[in-house]
């Protein structure tokens, strides 16, 4: 979540290289543009940002459909001294269970979580009221060392990259990539502890969590033991630079299925400001090995937004990703490769210190086996056209 410095990161970045945080404990380049108002009062910061997408989506071929719908999350953080360290709360919270048409966003191929007892597929499921409710504290040791300790009732373990929300890379498109359940889909998780250590430009952590997946209950917590667990390594070579290792085991992560998986993942993103504006890029992959079938599936993904001549977008997202839950009804669960690749421009219409208007269009065509023709046709095209609102960039570079 861009923005969120900390005040002995100001100190200097041989000591934490990358003071943006990116979602959960993840590390984002330290040169991403920050949309976020911040005041403070009191010895507090206080910060505020998210985004809200008002969209028609048009998804292809026979399975698709046509809705109007708004994709939206806000979050708030409030940051002070403790000690000689530092805490910052976050919450953040989505309204997509009133703004998102049951059983969720049209969304080709996409898979994972459940409506009406049965699993979702061609639907992204909407996001959490409460998606983040959580603390981290965070004690310098010693100039080059630094101790965090992360967690609360909603939260995020330290399990792949930045999660897709607030990736800079991804911030002008709307809809979930096809790999979030190979890669992100544990950002929102209903019990986490996370504590690691960062030394110079690299940080090692560790998380407790319960690796189950949010339920149909949209509103409300689902609490569980904290029987999964997580660990990341993350390096940031300089300020336009971060990548991540992290491997994880969760618990019974899926409602209608009883197993286990294990999941790894490694991602690397970059971003280069440029003189009027800004270019980020992500690259990632996620494994599944779902323990009692014996199955791998992966995900890969580029994703690019190039922002110029200040009010102008053009992005990309690029997957291959492998599904095995297209047709939950049948016998045998064959895994298929499915291409996407999504192309996409935004022109800022207000654009101040406060407020960014933006109006947007996207496309997005497939490439999948021709068994799969007869259920999603031969040639099918997705499109949306949105309103993007968010903060500004007035808070910038303000400490």
């Amino acid at each position: 979540m861009g923005g969120m410095q900390m005040h002995m990161e100001e100190h200097g970045e041989a000591q934490l290289p990358s003071p943006h945080a990116g979602s959960g404990t993840g590390w984002q380049p330290a040169s991403v543009p920050e949309h976020e108002w911040m005041v403070m009062h009191g010895g507090w910061e206080l910060m505020a940002h998210g985004v809200i997408f008002a969209d028609y989506n048009q998804q292809g071929g026979p399975r698709g459909e046509g809705k109007a719908e708004s994709v939206n999350w806000g979050m708030v953080m409030e940051q002070h001294g403790l000690g000689r360290g530092t805490i910052l709360l976050r919450q953040m919270f989505s309204a997509e269970s009133l703004t998102s048409p049951h059983p969720g966003f049209p969304e080709l191929f996409q898979t994972g979580e459940t409506y009406h007892g049965a699993a979702l597929v061609d639907h992204q499921h909407p996001h959490n009221v409460f998606a983040e409710v959580s603390a981290l504290y965070t004690l310098p040791l010693s100039e080059k060392v630094s101790w965090e300790l992360y967690g609360g009732p909603a939260a995020e373990p330290a399990l792949g990259p930045v999660t897709y929300m607030h990736r800079t890379s991804a911030g002008e498109l709307p809809l979930a990539p096809l790999s979030h359940h190979l890669q992100d889909s544990t950002h929102t998780s209903f019990g986490v502890v996370t504590t690691g250590f960062t030394i110079e430009r690299v940080k090692l952590e560790a998380s407790a969590f319960n690796g189950r997946e949010p339920n149909e209950e949209r509103w409300s917590m689902q609490f569980a033991a904290l029987d999964s667990w997580s660990a990341r390594a993350s390096i940031a070579p300089g300020r336009n630079w971060t990548a991540q290792y992290s491997i994880g085991r969760l618990e019974h992560p899926e409602a209608l299925e009883a197993g286990s998986q294990w999941r790894e993942t490694a991602s690397v993103e970059y971003n280069r400001p440029l003189a009027a504006g800004d270019w980020a890029t992500s690259v990632v992959w996620g494994r599944v090995h779902k323990i009692a079938e014996g199955v791998n599936l992966n995900g890969y993904l580029v994703e690019s937004t190039l922002n110029f001549l200040r009010r102008d977008y053009l992005f990309t997202r690029l997957e291959l990703v492998d599904k095995d839950e297209l047709f939950p009804q049948a016998a045998v669960h064959p895994t298929y490769r499915i291409g996407a690749y999504t192309f996409g421009g935004v022109r800022d219409v207000v654009q101040n210190g406060a407020w960014q208007l933006g109006v947007g269009a996207d496309v997005t065509v497939y490439s999948k086996p021709g068994a799969l023709d007869a259920a999603y046709g031969n040639y099918p095209v997705s499109f949306q056209v949105f309103l993007r609102v968010r903060p500004g960039l007035g808070a910038k570079g303000h400490h």
